[in-house]
């Protein structure tokens, strides 16, 4: 899994909304930055580096607009560390409207931090969405597919990496869309570490999830630790018959308090982005 795949790129079907803070003082007047691969007047070319160009300890909200196109794999962290996959992403307070990840294995690495996926399209065949990042991942697409001339073999979707009972960390996927290509069926995930969590509600699951849907991989003995969950999903493969026996059950408020953007957004950060940036 901590392969680079160098077939992996990141996509923009619309407009990549997309903004950083890393202080807990982001009053200062935002700006915003224009990555086109066509216009001559853009600020960058590459997506990187419009990202590098955020200064460390940086005060203010910055807008990467990203134009239509297909560009290379990118890193959005805080510090640098090691090489990105189709994505990276390693900071804290991150919104991303709108866009696409492509890759096979390991397209969306969502590490550290709180992150909000919304409208987007995510795909990949193994472990494609993973790390410890606290995300919510509301109205998406989530595709399985191994590629167009991949092999037909079975895959992964999630896998958390969530390493005590107090890491606030987890992957919860709010009216989604999990659906994938003929020839393989995916797990919806399996644990990275002794406490993964992942949580699936009110969404969509096709008949490309594996009738028992979750692995502890190397965790089998400790599966009174991991978290995987899902609640009010529907199609063919929400069918929980033949789950494995360990999945846990959340309702009510317990619920709620994932599936609430306070999830990630406690102090109200997403509600002070800067409106003119979504309108």
């Amino acid at each position: 899994m901590k392969s680079f795949q160098s077939f992996a790129f990141f996509s923009i079907f619309l407009v990549l909304a997309f903004v950083i803070c890393e202080s807990q003082d982001c009053s200062k007047p935002f700006k915003i930055i224009v990555v086109s691969q066509s216009n001559s007047s853009s600020n960058f070319t590459t997506i990187q580096s419009a990202i590098d160009s955020v200064p460390t300890g940086n005060s203010q909200w910055i807008h990467i607009q990203i134009s239509s196109g297909v560009y290379s794999p990118v890193m959005l962290e805080v510090p640098s560390i090691i090489q990105a996959r189709a994505a990276w992403i390693y900071a804290d307070k991150c919104v991303f409207y709108d866009c696409a990840f492509l890759g096979v294995q390991d397209t969306l690495n969502d590490d550290w931090g709180r992150h909000y996926y919304k409208n987007c399209y995510i795909q990949g065949g193994i472990d494609f969405i993973y790390g410890d990042g606290q995300s919510l991942f509301e109205a998406s697409t989530i595709f399985f597919s191994m590629g167009k001339n991949g092999p037909k073999i079975d895959g992964v979707i999630t896998a958390h990496e969530r390493k005590s009972p107090n890491d606030p960390s987890g992957f919860v996927f709010k009216n989604c869309n999990i659906s994938g290509t003929a020839g393989g069926k995916a797990e919806l995930g399996r644990a990275m570490d002794a406490y993964a969590r992942v949580i699936i509600a009110d969404s969509y699951l096709s008949d490309v999830v594996k009738p028992e849907g979750w692995s502890p991989r190397t965790f089998v003995g400790h599966e009174a630790n991991i978290v995987f969950v899902e609640e009010g999903n529907r199609g063919p493969g929400a069918d929980k018959s033949k789950r494995v026996n360990w999945m846990k059950h959340l309702s009510g408020s317990e619920l709620d308090k994932f599936l609430n953007i306070s999830y990630i957004d406690q102090e109200g950060w997403i509600s002070e982005l800067p409106k003119t940036i979504f309108i």
